[in-house]
């Protein structure tokens, strides 16, 4: 691809890429949470309870944007800061649904999430301190980005869960368009971005994700036009 057009406009093309996925993940992870956790951690902390809700998703979530952060630095890949830059803002706020989490939970759940927060934290101090001890740039490069990738596309289990809910209750209630046009789009400029980049870790599961988000779509729009009557309480185990 770079032989068909010049260096500095492949690599404009590439900035741009970058900076269009990072645009839309930087100022949107508020937004794009509170569509998705906003029913959750609203009932939450108004019943001052976490009753059946399940914190282990934000959990792995967490773990999924240290370790893609991590992969971003420099003395991991090559210019991928922005990389780093949207993970660790997605991890400050899993951290923060975490923190409401146990803050609300019940004093078995608050020692089980607490433990499990920890956890999260020393596999990746492990990680971390196990990679710079790799000496070869190479190995190294290829175990953390195939740490990310695998992490990265392990997330899609809440998108396929959601889609499958949608299917059984055909109703898109639990699938917000704004949420799933936001993750199309940003999929689909990392996946341009790890493509100019020529990193496949970060193109593969990025597809993969463009692809989840397509599908997302039109599942919107078939079901929008056959949904009829929406619950207002959210789904409690589905999708906490």
């Amino acid at each position: 691809m770079a032989a068909l057009v010049s260096p500095q406009t492949f690599e404009a093309c590439k900035q741009a890429a970058g900076i269009a996925g990072a645009n839309l993940s930087i100022p949107l992870p508020l937004p794009l949470s509170v569509c998705r956790c906003r029913p959750t951690f609203r009932r939450i902390i108004r019943n001052q309870s976490t009753e059946q809700f399940s914190g282990i998703p934000y959990v792995y979530a967490l773990l999924n944007c240290l370790i893609c952060a991590w992969y971003g630095c420099p003395f991991i890949s090559y210019d991928n800061l922005l990389v780093t830059t949207v993970n660790s803002v997605g991890a400050v706020f899993q951290l923060t649904y975490i923190i409401i989490y146990i803050t609300h939970a019940e004093k078995n759940q608050k020692f089980k999430m607490s433990g499990l927060l920890l956890a999260v934290f020393g596999l990746f101090a492990v990680i971390a301190i196990g990679s710079l001890l790799v000496t070869d740039l190479e190995l190294r490069y290829l175990i953390i980005g195939f740490l990310s990738c695998a992490t990265f596309i392990s997330m899609f289990a809440s998108p396929l869960s959601v889609m499958n809910v949608v299917i059984q209750t055909r109703s898109v209630e639990f699938m917000p368009f704004y949420l799933s046009l936001c993750t199309f789009l940003m999929s689909t400029s990392f996946l341009l971005y790890g493509i100019f980049n020529f990193d496949p870790f970060i193109y593969v599961p990025n597809g993969i994700g463009t692809i989840l988000g397509i599908a997302q779509l039109a599942l919107y729009f078939y079901y929008n036009n056959q949904s009829k009557q929406e619950t207002r309480e959210p789904l409690i185990e589905s999708i906490a």
